[in-house]
């Protein structure tokens, strides 16, 4: 789990004191870099090497100061040195990482001054004295990031490749229908989890598996149900004598994980093509598109015979703006001056139920979701300016369970459940970024109501969970 940002800031703050006077390279760098990740709660020794050699373009030697595989390279030079020429020094030590080790985050460090470079080619120019107010800059290695999505990016097209062969794999060995399905969500919740600080800590469900299972993959189905299973255990309840690395993983609940499954079958091919699953960054790949990239998984005759169709999020957003969001932004403008009404529209807000009785994935309903949470959030840095925050979890009131949904084939009503917990896991964590107090709801203790039936012959009201509410039509956006 990172660190909240009100810790990170007092760690930078004392880091900034304590190295205000250094100026040599060669005697204080490895200490001030392993002090500096440790702002961020990071051990060097986990995820960094000193001195990583590489081949410069001349073929000669050369020496990066730190390197972080994925994420960041430092080059570090004595004080007043010229940083511009060791920034072209970095860009040569990079020419002959391959593309799995190329840094996204690139600082160069004079102990007083800081030039950073990140992978959308931006770049940040600050002293030590103004380190905390630039550590948003690396919310990357702080493990909160705000991201772009492309549709088609390689990493959303190879998760859908992988895990396509995957239950293709299963099905051939005749572990099909609902088990196959839930089995096959499950799976995409931990993958994505692993990589989005769900889970305490960034790579446990590769490095579980990989350690803990043989290379025939005889035993990973085995593993595999002992870790569902303490996913919806909660920790007092859980054995005295487990293994270190499994109790570590936190209580899920959501009944996500409730049903005993029976147990699934691997071989080394299998288990290979679960850990290059584990090795993607699941944390590039939006809930927005979640839905659709794992319709792929479903067999297409199959697919199209139902009607499932995948929407882009542009056409959904051309649909909800004017159907409901528009209106709330405007009433938003209007209340700004005013904290009593702009707490009635918060309370609106958060009162307000969406269904889609034909849901598919969940498209519609994850965006919206997303879309009401980032207005949210404007308007609770209005009310808030000013203020200091202890706890962020009190000031947000919109939730996923006043999203509804029916969808007639289970395998997208159960994908539709898990990605809205995700974009709520996304939401949570730019509140996090913006008011600096970690925002977690882990165990899930509420979820969206996504029916796997036929809308057509169902009285939609029945979804409710709270029956002694009336509820008219005019009280869903549809």
């Amino acid at each position: 789990m990172p660190l909240s940002w009100n810790e990170i800031k007092i760690r930078a703050l004392a880091f900034s004191k304590e190295w205000q006077n250094t100026q040599r390279e060669q005697a204080e760098a490895k200490p001030f870099l392993v002090e500096f990740l440790n702002v961020f709660g990071i051990s060097r020794k986990k995820v960094a090497t000193f001195e990583q050699r590489v081949k410069k373009l001349n073929l000669s030697d050369g020496y990066i100061d730190l390197l972080w595989y994925n994420m960041l390279l430092v080059e570090m030079k004595s004080k007043g040195k010229d940083l511009d020429k060791a920034y072209v020094q970095a860009k040569e030590y990079c020419h002959n990482l391959s593309e799995q080790q190329l840094p996204r985050l690139v600082m160069i460090c004079d102990f007083d001054r800081f030039i950073v470079y990140d992978d959308k080619g931006n770049k940040y120019d600050f002293t030590l004295g103004k380190l905390v107010d630039n550590v948003a800059v690396f919310s990357l290695i702080a493990g909160y990031e705000k991201r772009t999505y492309k549709e088609q990016d390689p990493v959303n097209i190879k998760a859908a490749e992988l895990m396509g062969k995957l239950h293709d794999k299963l099905k051939d060995i005749g572990y099909t229908g609902h088990y196959l399905e839930l089995y096959l969500v499950r799976l995409l919740f931990c993958l994505f989890a692993d990589d989005t600080n769900i889970f305490d800590e960034k790579g446990m469900l590769f490095d579980y598996l990989e350690l803990n299972t043989k290379e025939d993959g005889s035993d990973l189905a085995a593993q595999i149900a002992q870790l569902f299973q303490i996913l919806n255990t909660t920790e007092e309840k859980r054995l005295t004598n487990l293994n270190e690395a499994l109790d570590a993983f936190p209580y899920v609940n959501g009944k996500l994980f409730e049903e005993q499954l029976p147990l699934a079958h691997f071989d080394s091919e299998m288990r290979k093509i679960l850990l290059d699953c584990c090795a993607l960054d699941w944390g590039k790949i939006s809930p927005a598109i979640f839905g659709s990239l794992f319709q792929s998984v479903m067999n297409e005759k199959a697919r199209r015979n139902l009607g499932a169709h995948y929407t882009s999020e542009k056409n959904i957003l051309k649909l909800i703006k004017p159907l409901f969001l528009d209106s709330l932004y405007s009433e938003f403008e209007k209340s700004k001056s005013d904290k009593n009404k702009l707490r009635k529209l918060h309370n609106k807000i958060s009162k307000l139920r969406f269904l889609d009785p034909a849901c598919g994935c969940g498209n519609f309903l994850i965006i919206a979701y997303r879309e009401l949470r980032i207005l949210e959030l404007e308007i609770v840095k209005v009310l808030l300016k000013n203020q200091q925050v202890t706890s962020i979890n009190d000031y947000f009131l919109l939730d996923v369970d006043k999203f509804y949904g029916i969808e007639y084939e289970e395998f997208p009503s159960q994908i539709a459940q898990v990605a809205m917990w995700l974009m709520d896991h996304q939401m949570n964590e730019q509140a996090s970024l913006q008011f600096g107090d970690y925002m977690k709801r882990i165990p899930l203790t509420k979820s969206a109501t996504i029916i796997h039936g036929n809308a057509l012959q169902m009285d939609w009201r029945s979804l409710l969970k709270d029956e002694s509410v009336n509820i008219n039509q005019s009280d869903f956006f549809l």
